[in-house]
């Protein structure tokens, strides 16, 4: 089953995708599950499953799509975590490397990637996104995988030279980490360590990999991070990019406005967002009085 969180008409809604649209869940499960989150945090997707073989309500060129998971409470990022990646980068600590987004860094599928205004060196990432289902803390990674609710496809965006010592004020620009289309339910995924994973920049292939060749495992990350934090439904782990960033190629290849950047993962779905450039930030408080 295919999840999506959208827009129709102004209103917010979720539902099943399918090859013609989109069955509405906001419709039918609103009142119990208002949104993609609450039903994960309901464990209502068998709820949702009884929906399968409805009618579609919205055709898909009518919905904006939304970030799957829209206000996680969670964003964690695992950095360095492919082999070829490493390599670039000269990385060799054994751990996981690991970061946050915040919620309003993102956006959905289709919608505008924003390009900072303050970098010249905006760089994409490929990667598989990971949404937990159900929440816990101490997790072994024996277990692990059943508290995955479902996986996505994640642009990771990234102001190079903004990532100074550390990496949160290079990926926390407003809009710049797209998130989708849809969250194809872990049952759809049994192993999620053989998928293809790719990004085009332009209809270039600037990253072809398999995930498989994560170093840290999707069950090792979630072991690892619910040892120092509590996960919960509707939480993202992003878990890292495969070689062929732009800041490492000769010369580097950095996004630009008027750019398409896609990453597609195998059995979970083709993410696609134009480049623009942000606005320049004209909004000012009112006086306090």
């Amino acid at each position: 089953m295919k999840l999506a969180s959208f827009l129709y008409q102004g209103q917010r809604s979720y539902g099943i995708v399918k090859a013609e649209g989109v069955v509405d869940l906001g419709r039918r499960l609103g009142d119990r599950y208002s949104d993609l989150k609450a039903l994960l945090e309901g464990n209502g997707l068998a709820d949702a499953a009884r929906y399968l073989n409805d009618t579609v309500d919205v055709p898909m060129e009518a919905i904006t799509f939304l970030p799957v998971i829209e206000h996680p409470e969670k964003i964690l990022c695992v950095g360095m975590n492919y082999a070829d990646k490493r390599k670039e980068f000269d990385q060799h600590n054994p751990a996981p490397t690991l970061f946050v987004r915040f919620p309003d860094s993102q956006t959905g599928h289709n919608s505008p990637v924003l390009k900072p205004r303050h970098s010249s060196e905006f760089d994409y990432e490929g990667e598989l996104a990971v949404i937990i289902g159900k929440g816990g803390e101490n997790i072994c990674r024996e277990e692990a995988l059943d508290h995955v609710g479902g996986y996505s496809c994640y642009m990771d965006g990234s102001a190079r030279d903004w990532q100074h010592t550390w990496f949160t004020a290079g990926k926390n620009w407003r809009q710049t980490g797209a998130f989708g289309p849809w969250m194809a339910t872990a049952d759809e995924i049994p192993d999620p360590h053989q998928l293809a994973i790719r990004t085009w920049l332009n209809g270039r292939m600037v990253q072809d990999d398999n995930t498989s060749s994560m170093i840290h495992k999707v069950a090792e990350l979630i072991e690892y991070i619910s040892t120092f934090t509590r996960l919960s439904p509707g939480d993202v782990i992003i878990t890292g990019s495969p070689g062929g960033v732009g800041k490492k190629r000769n010369p580097p290849l950095f996004m630009q406005e008027g750019d398409r950047i896609e990453v597609e993962i195998e059995n979970i779905g083709h993410l696609s967002n134009v480049i623009m450039e942000a606005p320049a930030q004209t909004q000012t408080l009112a006086a306090a009085h």
